[in-house]
Formats: structure tokens, C-alpha cells, sequence
């Protein structure tokens, strides 16, 4: 009997009602990692320490050998190693990545997939040359609607063999606002093999699908792309035989510094009774973080917190900070954030059969110390 792709790419599916973390999902968790949330202290993340979601396995390039083309509808197609790539013009952006995926498993029913909490995101300065630079240089044919971006990583995905393939109208690529980079650079140094080692895409304001790692290939198209990581994966069903929405720009988030110190497995918060300084970061890829409300009771009051920063790095989180009078017994605290656009983050999730978009407000659970084991302590 005939062996098919099939026979190892299980369908996407949603997880039982009792159905735990299953092994392959606890694989997918050691490959990629998350943000620890005490990094939120670093307004650039530490590369090491910025999350990571790689699909098929981490290509091996040396910056030497590396090729990157540039063709399709162009007039002058291009061939660019590092040096050529190196040549341009550089710019460099601070800019906020965040998965797709962010908060799936906190989703019911789960969607399985990579089970993620809230911690996949990370915030770099990326350097590289402006895409909108390489497609007026090749020359852009008339006609033109698509570009389409190829990795060198390779994998199976739901029965279907690929290449790592996204697109992005013209105009986002093309445009100034966000300014689209091919990254040669990470926070002052080059590339690290996991993200994109040497050359990557990176679409400020856009969720972490779009930001195409190992980037071999830019091809300008006169039809909209069909590839699988664009009209199968990454849109919002409710169904599974619903075409959906495709996933575009980050939703409004904001993220809370857990306070205190952690328990070792539950990672439950202790503080001691007292002002309590509660910080964190807020981002959103659709119009500027305008606000950020804290909440002390799970849910029921919130209050405004101030808000820093922003003008210099628009697509960037934004810290900001609330002083909190912790009271002995349980808290459950969490933030959430407000856009110019009047986005803001909901306390019941809409759900979706990806877990895409997931921007459902954050809960802290938090232990207050009685006065008289905070005395004794120390």
C-alpha cells in the first residue's frame, strides 16, 4: 500500500472537552519558545529572549553563499548577495512582533496547534534595506497586485508540501507607512539562525505569519497569491468549511509585568501588602496605543494607568505603569489597552478555529501575603 503525505500531516482540528496538552503539542512548545514576561522590563528585547515560531525546521545559510532574487513582473529582475543587500541605504526600525497564535491555548474549545499563552511576542530594532527600494529598482510592470515572499524552510502542512509562502498587496509593500524591511540585522548584530539568518521580511504592524524568515525569493505577481499559508492557513473560520477573513494587522494587547516573585510550578504571584508598582507594555498594529486601563479585581472596576512614550517608535510597544495598594487575600489582576481607532481588548474572547487574533484581556492571578507573614519574612 502506497505511502501519502497524509499518513504524517494530520487535518487542523479542535481539542476534546477533556483532551489535554497532547505530546506532539508539548514538542512544538520545546521548539519554539515564548517572551519570559519579566522581559517586558527591556524596551528591546534581548534576542535570546524574543519569541520564536519557526513551522518547519531552521535552515541552515551562510551569509556568503546566500541568494536573494528578485523577479516576476519587474523589468530589471535582481540577484542580491549580503554585500549587494549590504550596499543599500540602511534603515533601522524598533518594532513589535507578536504570533498569530498568541493566547490559543487559553481558547475553548482549543484550537491544536502550538499552545501558546500570552508570551509570544518581542520587541527588536530590525535593520535592513526598505522593500519599496528593491521593487523600484527592478521596476515594477504595470498590472502588478501581488508580491509574494518564498523561505528557505520546507515542510508539510495539513497533507500539502511547501515552501514557507506569503504575500502582501502591493501597496502595503510598496508603501512608506509601515515601511517594509528585508532585515539583515537584530538589535545591533546580525541575524540569529532563528530569526532568519541571513535576510528576512519584516511588516511593522503586522502579526508574526507575515514576517517571512530565511527570505530567498521576492516575485511580483498580476493575480493574488493561493498558496497555502495564505488562502488556507491564517484566517479567521469559525467553520471549517468557511473561506474566513485573513489575518492582517495586530489587535490592540497589553501585558502586565507579574508582580512579587513565583511559585515554581503554578507561577501564581505573591506580593506583600503595600503599594505594589504594576508595570507592563502595550502595542497594537492598527492606529497608536491611546490608553491603558488596570483592573485589581478581575474586571469588575478599572482604572486609568499612565502611559509613556510612543512618538519616537510607532510601531513599538509603549510602557506604562499603575501603583497598586495590595490588600492581604487573592487578586486576579489584568490590563488593557485602547488605540486611537477605539480598538480595545475584550473580556470575553470572540473565538475562531485558528485561535488567530486572540487579544483577550490578560488575568494575573495574585496572592497578597497576610501583615504577619510579610513581618516575618526575611
Amino acid at each position: 500500500m502506497g505511502q501519502r503525505l497524509d499518513d504524517v500531516s494530520a487535518p487542523a482540528r479542535l481539542a476534546g472537552p477533556e483532551e489535554g496538552i497532547s505530546q506532539e503539542e508539548l514538542a512544538l512548545a520545546a521548539r519554539n519558545h515564548g517572551m519570559p514576561l519579566e522581559a517586558l522590563r527591556y524596551d528591546v528585547t534581548p534576542s535570546g529572549l524574543h519569541y520564536v515560531l519557526t513551522h518547519y525546521d531552521i535552515p541552515y545559510g551562510e551569509a556568503g553563499a546566500w541568494r536573494l532574487v528578485v523577479r516576476g513582473g519587474v523589468r530589471q529582475p535582481l540577484v542580491l548577495g549580503m554585500d549587494e543587500l549590504r550596499a543599500y541605504p540602511a534603515v533601522t526600525q524598533r518594532v513589535t512582533l507578536e504570533c498569530a497564535g498568541n493566547g490559543r491555548a487559553l481558547l475553548t474549545p482549543r484550537p491544536v496547534s502550538q499552545p501558546w499563552l500570552v508570551e509570544a511576542v518581542g520587541t527588536a530594532e530590525w535593520t535592513g534595506v526598505p522593500l519599496r527600494v528593491l521593487l523600484t529598482e527592478a521596476g515594477v510592470e504595470p498590472g502588478a497586485v501581488e508580491v509574494v515572499f518564498t523561505g528557505a524552510d520546507h515542510g508539510v502542512e495539513r497533507g500539502v508540501e511547501q515552501d514557507y509562502q506569503r504575500a502582501l498587496a502591493l501597496d502595503v509593500a510598496m508603501g512608506d507607512a509601515p515601511e517594509v524591511l528585508v532585515a539583515y540585522e537584530m538589535n545591533g548584530g546580525p541575524l540569529p539562525p532563528q530569526h532568519g539568518h541571513p535576510v528576512r521580511l519584516v511588516v511593522p504592524g503586522w502579526y508574526g505569519m507575515a514576517h517571512v524568515k530565511w527570505l530567498r525569493e521576492i516575485r511580483v505577481t498580476d493575480a493574488p497569491f493561493t498558496g497555502f499559508q495564505q488562502a488556507m492557513a491564517y484566517r479567521l473560520r469559525q467553520d471549517a468549511g468557511d473561506k474566513g477573513e485573513p489575518v492582517t494587522r495586530i489587535a490592540p494587547r497589553a501585558l502586565l509585568i507579574p508582580p512579587g516573585f513565583p511559585d515554581f510550578m503554578s507561577r501564581t504571584r505573591v506580593v506583600r501588602p503595600g503599594v505594589v508598582a504594576l508595570e507592563g507594555r502595550a502595542w497594537s498594529g492598527r492606529a497608536p496605543v491611546t490608553g491603558v486601563e488596570v483592573s485589581t479585581d478581575e474586571g469588575r472596576s478599572w482604572y486609568a494607568a499612565d502611559l509613556d512614550g510612543g512618538d519616537d517608535h510607532r510601531w513599538a510597544w509603549r510602557p506604562w505603569r499603575f501603583a497598586w495598594t495590595a490588600t492581604p487575600g487573592p487578586h486576579v489582576l489584568s490590563a488593557r489597552a485602547t488605540d486611537a481607532e477605539g480598538h480595545t481588548q475584550p473580556l470575553d474572547q470572540p473565538w475562531n478555529r485558528g485561535g488567530f487574533a486572540n487579544n483577550l484581556v490578560q488575568r494575573v492571578p495574585v496572592l497578597c501575603l497576610d501583615s504577619e507573614d510579610s513581618e516575618g519574612a526575611g
